[in-house]
């Protein structure tokens, strides 16, 4: 299970720069997440399914990252912790870097713990938990 969620993260992170650079791929979502998740944050719990209202939501969450300044998102470690022979934790170690003109580059490194199922060989997202985003982007200036 673990070489296969690695390539599942390394997938993600490709993914992740390529929507930033404008190239999003809708099919690759449905390769990435289950048909149903969970997230969790300070702003709250939240449930999903994998559909097109997860596609728009993702196509505004990256202009909105582009807005912001973000150039690079860079998978810099993960740390997995099996439940059971299906499922998982992925401890994801992120940072992004953000330029703009107003703005010099910056380096901000994050976690996102996600909850991974494998079925069938194929892992997918069902859930994650993260910090507060907002607080983070804004205690270094990117907001």
């Amino acid at each position: 299970m673990e070489t296969a969620v690695r390539t599942l993260f390394d997938r993600y992170e490709a993914f992740f720069n390529r929507s930033l650079a404008g190239d999003f791929d809708p099919d690759e979502v449905d390769r990435l997440y289950a048909s149903e998740f969970i997230g969790a944050s300070p702003a709250g719990v939240m449930t999903g399914k994998n559909d097109e209202s997860l596609r728009k939501a993702m196509l505004d969450g990256y202009e909105a990252y582009r807005t912001m300044g973000t150039k690079h998102m860079r998978l810099r470690g993960l740390r997995i912790t099996p439940v059971d022979e299906h499922h998982c934790v992925a401890h994801a170690a992120w940072t992004a870097t953000y330029a703009r003109d107003d703005l010099p580059e910056t380096a901000i490194d994050f976690d996102v713990h996600y909850l991974v199922q494998t079925l069938n060989g194929e892992p997918k997202v069902f859930g994650w938990m993260a910090g507060d985003e907002q607080a983070l982007l804004k205690g270094h200036g990117i907001l």
